[in-house]
């Protein structure tokens, strides 16, 4: 009786630790399920929020036109990491989005030529026979005397360019300013005698870009490789050309206006050159007439001599 007794105790306290067991498993698994039901809600809740913007972001036409709700997130999503990235890469070229404002490109080149100062600039001057022995410039069409129009080409792509021409003097210096679709310019390039036939050009030249493929090339600096090979390529079409006449522009050009025109400059030039050769005569004479006076004293000192 007493062992029968034991046994009903013990298999009482089994079923109730057991039925504590399941009574805790269902409270774990109901909390769970509130879990995963939340987290699964968080999921929907920000698909509809995706979906809501796809829609305000043009999605909703693509949705009408047939397109299934996921590709159009998917390519509502796309195009936002491209203007994202669009958008950092604007704002590294515009210094962090202050106003806009790029930065300029400052490219300045020498060159000696052994050739005259007036030779060197007169060839400069023709501008419209720059296609021919240049890389980078198509073609200039000169309008007048201030005004042309480039058609220039930097790495693969084509450029135009409309400039105007500040101040120009003859032998000595010509500033402008370009302004084209892509970028603008302000230029000045100058001539100095270092010899009377080796001339130093000086060319100093700030481009402003304007779009992101002419910022990019700004980076790399293309412009300034383009415009010291075709420097050079000047250099070596006059050097060619040597000592042959070219008529250069002779005017004189002051804040964009033509204060001296060719004819006047050319007028002046023959002046100029009058006065130097008559003062090469009066030099000239002096040292004959130099030549006589001593002449004539060496025979008064010999008489002197005689004399005594």
């Amino acid at each position: 009786m007493a062992v029968a007794a034991h046994q009903r105790q013990d298999q009482e306290e089994r079923g109730s630790g057991l039925d504590q067991l399941k009574d805790e498993l269902a409270s774990y698994l109901s909390a769970q399920a509130q879990e995963w039901i939340g987290k699964a809600g968080d999921k929907v809740a920000d698909l509809t929020d995706q979906l809501s913007d796809t829609v305000e972001g043009g999605g909703l036409s693509r949705i009408l036109a047939g397109e299934s709700p996921v590709k159009a997130l998917v390519s509502a999503k796309a195009k936002s990491v491209k203007d994202k990235v669009i958008g950092k890469v604007k704002e590294a070229f515009t210094g962090g989005g202050g106003g806009g404002h790029t930065k300029v490109t400052n490219i300045v080149e020498t060159l000696d030529v052994g050739l005259p100062v007036r030779t060197v600039y007169d060839h400069w001057t023709q501008i419209e026979d720059f296609s021919s022995f240049t890389k980078g410039v198509r073609s200039v069409s000169q309008s007048d005397e201030t005004a042309s129009d480039w058609k220039v080409k930097v790495g693969p792509s084509a450029r135009s360019w409309h400039a105007t021409v500040q101040e120009q003097v003859p032998d000595d210096r010509i500033v402008w300013t370009s302004d084209g679709s892509k970028g603008s310019t302000r230029g000045a390039v100058s001539f100095h005698e270092l010899a009377p036939n080796l001339t130093r050009i000086v060319l100093v030249v700030e481009y402003y870009p304007s779009g992101l493929f002419e910022k990019t090339g700004n980076l790399w600096r293309a412009q300034g490789r383009r415009l010291r090979l075709d420097l050079k390529h000047f250099g070596r079409h006059v050097t060619l050309a040597g000592d042959a006449e070219v008529e250069g522009w002779r005017g004189e050009i002051r804040d964009g206006e033509v204060v001296r025109s060719h004819e006047e400059g050319l007028e002046d030039d023959d002046t100029e050159n009058e006065y130097e050769e008559d003062e090469e005569a009066d030099e000239e004479r002096g040292d004959e007439e130099g030549s006589q006076e001593d002449e004539y004293d060496e025979y008064e000192d010999e008489y002197e001599d005689v004399a005594r």
